[in-house]
């Protein structure tokens, strides 16, 4: 039955690998559970509602990119797009958290049909092989700076010399914008048990990577919440029982608005919401895909428009379970690492994340410097296609360095792919090289130039 629906035998993998990486994804990705309720909570938003929103549309959602696509991804709220989510509607000071969810929805309604016209599909053929092979690894580092935070190995902090400047420290919601000589990024404190046991489980993981021991990163997620228990980080609190509903009397489940989206002016949130989800799916999508060994030496796959397709109709399907933006979960690396190659990995994911409604309280057991090193060893994996990057050529060099490079250092997939395409498109015009660029690059370079001039105006 598995073999008939998954195609085991055809890539070369079996159910315990599935399986396996499926439990390593969802590990790696379980954190979202609790920091989305945290995040969205800030709109005034029930926790436990995010927390079911969060559960469901996640479970549902994999298990469709899993029996619909079979493809090993898992999907989840974005992480950045929740946080641009909770700063829009912010409690008190924002638009109502109706109308933002309404806003996600029809950023899915648009998805939707950018992939049944093939737009989003031709984007696979548009963008060089260069720029996709940099997604890879900028994905890499970005997960190994998140792992690094995850961990408090690096922290960042204002400079010691120059103090910040005071227009900075009074920006809004309390995020200051610190100049380049007012911050600096510092190692963290090996004194603090979570960044001590993160160590201990990065050096676990590594040695049972080495020893190239099947199920490596999720062994040393499960050894270092364990390890984690008598030095504080893993809290079992008093009482505690594996098995809790949470509370499910103010569920946002259709609690949109997508009338007051429309009327409220949001165009400028809804059209936020669809450009950085555009390249943050594609990034993803292509990143993870690859890593799989799932597209062709063109970087292609007949399956990419249907995960495509998957991934769009979860979006709107998240708006109305009431969560922010479902994305493709840069994440899904790790169960990939561990082997996942088909849609069994993704159901395997999707099933834990619909059990996480009863067993919320383990899932909520593991540490952020449990996962952290899984981050951390994942990025290494990704990073490693830099080797299939052709630096000699400057014009593929250059746009491809900076698409790696942005994504980790600005937080965001979408400021790296965004640069290299308005790069890759000067110096191809400038070397007069302009029939090696698929004319959707020219199309997707002033839509690049419209969204920053935008922004900078506004």
């Amino acid at each position: 039955m598995l073999e008939k629906i998954f195609k085991l035998r055809q890539f070369k993998t079996d159910v315990r690998t599935e399986v396996i990486a499926g439990l390593t994804t969802f590990m790696t990705m379980a954190y979202i559970l609790f920091l989305n309720p945290n995040i969205l909570s800030a709109t005034g938003m029930d926790k436990n509602a995010v927390f079911f929103a969060t559960a469901v549309a996640a479970g549902v959602v994999t298990l469709a990119m899993g029996l619909i696509v079979n493809y090993p991804i898992a999907l989840a709220p974005g992480m950045g797009l929740n946080a641009y989510f909770a700063v829009v509607a912010a409690n008190h000071v924002g638009m109502p958290w109706p109308a933002a969810l309404g806003a996600v929805f029809i950023s899915g309604i648009i998805f939707i049909l950018l992939t049944v016209t093939q737009i989003r599909q031709l984007l696979v053929v548009a963008v060089p092989n260069s720029m996709k092979k940099a997604i890879i690894v900028g994905i890499g580092l970005f997960i190994t700076m998140l792992g690094l935070k995850m961990a408090e190995i690096m922290v960042v902090k204002a400079g010691p010399v120059i103090p910040p400047t005071l227009d900075a420290l009074k920006k809004l919601d309390g995020v200051a914008t610190l100049r380049f000589f007012e911050w600096n990024f510092f190692i963290g404190s090996f004194a603090s048990p979570d960044t001590l046991l993160a160590l201990i489980g990065l050096v676990i993981t590594a040695i049972l990577m080495a020893r190239r021991i099947k199920g490596s990163l999720l062994i040393g997620i499960i050894l270092t919440t364990l390890i984690g228990i008598p030095m504080g980080v893993t809290k079992i609190a008093p009482g505690f029982h594996p098995f809790a509903l949470p509370d499910l009397s103010r569920l946002a489940v259709g609690h949109l608005d997508i009338m007051g989206a429309l009327h409220m002016g949001l165009w400028t949130v809804i059209f936020t919401f669809t450009f950085v989800e555009l390249f943050d799916t594609f990034g993803t999508l292509v990143g993870t895909a690859g890593k799989a060994g799932l597209l062709d030496e063109n970087g292609r796959s007949p399956r990419l428009g249907r995960a495509m397709l998957v991934d769009a109709c979860g979006v709107s399907f998240g708006a109305l379970m009431g969560t922010s933006t479902i994305t493709a979960f840069i994440e899904s690396t790790a169960g990939i690492a561990e082997g996942g190659r088909t849609g069994l990995t993704a159901v395997t994911t999707g099933v834990l994340f619909l059990l996480a409604l009863v067993l919320a309280p383990i899932a909520g057991l593991i540490p952020d410097a449990a996962t952290s090193p899984a981050l951390i060893i994942v990025g290494l994996l990704m990073a490693s296609a830099v080797k299939e990057i052709d630096f000699e050529d400057f014009s593929e060099g250059l746009p491809a360095f900076l698409t790696l490079i942005l994504m980790p250092l600005t937080g965001s997939i979408a400021n790296g792919i965004a640069a290299g395409i308005l790069f890759y498109a000067l110096l191809k015009l400038v070397t007069g090289r302009t029939k090696e660029v698929h004319w959707l690059m020219w199309v997707l370079t002033l839509i690049v130039l419209a969204r920053y001039l935008f922004l900078a105006e506004h």
